[in-house]
């Protein structure tokens, strides 16, 4: 079988197409043949070793991703040869909370991940997909989908009437505004592109700011809120845009801090926090029972996850480029 792994070295020339011994499945495990994966920005960084430099080499990188059961070991009840299932981000991490024995069984990180024409998991770590999605579109879902889901309906509880800021047009954030207009929440986005607003106004967010050309942000979503702050934002931009978060949210609201991609430490002005009486909530993706209630509701609703571009499975580093550059809205998929 091939597989991606990052060899010696980290870096997008050490992503390496290999081979591998066919896998075969143990008691309890399934044998997934892939179908699609999907890209976060979290397997960018741990290509590049940014993630976590000290991840034993070599790795098959990825978290996300779709495939078909093509063979099943004893004692396996969950599933059956020839259901479609994608892989739970934390093979752990069932229900319940999140303990630090769940966090070493994440997907292309602390244990091995998707990309590869073969995967071997245990049946507790798979669930099956809502039918009138395409893989590629399934694929969206472990990491990116849960995480929105989390931050937003399990842990924010979010309801009709609320308001809500997503911040950037990536994965967490596009799922963010869908899971939100589910409910009957309004959606302010921030971007740097003018094109991409125009795309989040068409998805249905109420207003679009951009940040390049409004650097106090935050002072804009108080504007457009009366004066009073939003009732909930996504923070997937880390300790460069938390300033400007704790500006947009109202007194008594909550902040998701869900990403790093402007940084992970920085001067936070924890007096805001206090004297706002605001809720800061890390949210690291979520359980296997999440990911199955959110099935139901996007298979309800019929929603279409957005996907920019799909690239064939020998261009893995091609997608992990297009990544880099910032260019993509929604999710960037790979097709086996």
């Amino acid at each position: 079988m091939q597989v991606f792994e990052i060899q010696n070295t980290f870096g997008l020339d050490s992503l390496t197409l290999t081979e591998r011994r066919d896998p075969s499945p143990s008691y309890g495990q399934v044998l997934l043949k892939m179908r699609a994966v999907s890209l976060n920005y979290r397997d960018w960084m741990v290509v590049k070793g940014l993630y976590n430099p000290k991840l034993p080499l070599p790795l098959i990188p990825f978290s996300d991703g779709v495939g078909e059961v093509v063979a099943v070991g004893e004692g396996v009840t969950r599933v059956k040869t020839g259901d479609r299932v994608a892989g739970i981000f934390f093979q752990k991490w069932l229900d319940g909370g999140l303990t630090q024995e769940k966090t070493q069984s994440a997907l292309g990180g602390a244990i091995e991940g998707l990309l590869a024409e073969y995967a071997v998991l245990h049946e507790d770590g798979v669930v099956h997909l809502p039918e009138h999605l395409t893989d590629e579109e399934a694929a969206t879902l472990p990491c990116a989908a849960v995480t929105a889901w989390n931050a937003l309906i399990t842990s924010g509880g979010v309801k009709a009437g609320d308001t809500v800021l997503v911040q950037g047009t990536g994965g967490v954030s596009i799922f963010a505004l869908q899971f939100a207009q589910l409910v009957g929440a309004r959606v302010i986005a921030t971007s740097s592109s003018d094109e991409k607003l125009d795309r989040v106004l068409q998805l249905g967010a109420s207003d679009g700011i951009n940040y390049k050309q409004t650097p106090n942000w935050g002072k804009a979503v108080r504007e457009l809120t009366d004066g009073i702050g939003v009732d909930y934002v996504v923070e997937v931009g880390g300790a460069g845009t938390l300033t400007e978060s704790l500006r947009a949210v109202r007194h008594g609201g909550q902040i998701s801090l869900i990403g790093v991609l402007s940084g992970g430490s920085g001067e936070i002005s924890t007096a805001s926090i206090l004297m706002k009486n605001v809720r800061v909530q890390g949210i690291y993706v979520g359980s296997r029972e999440m990911f199955e209630a959110m099935n139901r509701a996007i298979a309800l609703h019929t929603l279409q996850p957005v996907v920019d571009r799909v690239f064939p499975f020998e261009q893995a580093r091609e997608a992990l480029a297009y990544m880099e550059s910032g260019s993509h809205f929604g999710k960037i998929c790979i097709r086996f």
